[in-house]
């Protein structure tokens, strides 16, 4: 390897996009040297810093994060790979004791025994997972719903569709999460942010039909504060660079 190279040959070998590195480097996380003609040469060390950039990036610190960790600031980096960590740790657990009680179902069905209460009883505790969730998560949005939200929320229920599926419609949530995760660095006003957006809204439609404008206020709140959520919180299927997003891209379409 040569020592520079070209932004092409940077995304050629990292798989970042052009987009990606230009947009890396308008935030000021990177300045690769330019030639007299303006062309961009990285250096070893604009790839080790990319390197960290990635990494910082994929263990879920903020663009924002990232530029005060480079330029020597302080950032408190323990206590979220400890959260990371600890939720990783969780999320093994429960699936491995899910596992387990669905082998030991299987192996009972083949073998012709019936299911003993023990195994009923473990099936029934992992089948609860959702209305867990759902308990999480109302009390994670208490601090933030006030009188009139609750009141609200409370009155929306019954206008949900029957047969609505809440595992289904989370899973839809951490896939476009994920969809916009990967996209990112990506301009709010460009074609694709726009895409992704109209995604983001008719996933969002079951609530947009019955929220209120103090419900709408409430949820915002509470998104904005994702960074600050306790440990073991419930997730929304998206963490704050990919809300951050979604609200840019929501300006930039109302100012069009």
């Amino acid at each position: 390897m040569t020592d520079s190279l070209t932004i092409d040959e940077v995304a050629r070998r990292t798989g970042l996009t052009p987009r990606a590195l230009r947009f890396y480097e308008g935030r000021g996380l990177v300045a690769p040297l330019r030639t007299g003609s303006g062309r961009r040469l990285y250096s070893r060390d604009d790839l080790e810093r990319l390197h960290r950039i990635v990494a910082l990036k994929r263990a879920g610190f903020t663009l924002s994060d990232i530029a005060r960790l480079l330029s020597g600031k302080s950032v408190a980096i323990a206590p979220i790979l400890e959260v990371q960590l600890a939720a990783l740790d969780a999320r093994r657990r429960d699936l491995e004791s899910a596992a387990a009680a669905l082998r030991s179902a299987l192996s009972r069905i083949e073998g012709g025994e019936p299911l003993d209460a023990a195994t009923l009883c473990s099936l029934i505790r992992h089948g609860d997972t959702i209305m867990t969730h759902k308990q999480d998560w109302a009390a994670l949005s208490e601090p933030y719903m006030t009188e009139q939200a609750k009141a609200d929320f409370a009155a929306a229920r019954p206008r949900i569709p029957d047969g609505f599926d809440e595992a289904s419609y989370g899973k839809a949530w951490a896939d476009l999460g994920a969809k916009v995760k990967a996209a990112l660095p990506l301009d709010p006003a460009s074609a694709e942010a726009k895409a992704l957006l109209d995604a983001w809204n008719a996933l969002l439609q079951p609530f947009a039909a019955v929220a209120t404008p103090a419900m709408r206020e409430s949820v915002t709140r509470m998104y904005d504060d994702i960074p600050n959520s306790t440990e073991g919180a419930p997730s929304p299927g998206f963490d704050h660079e990919v809300w951050q997003f979604v609200r840019a891209a929501g300006k930039a379409r109302h100012s069009a």
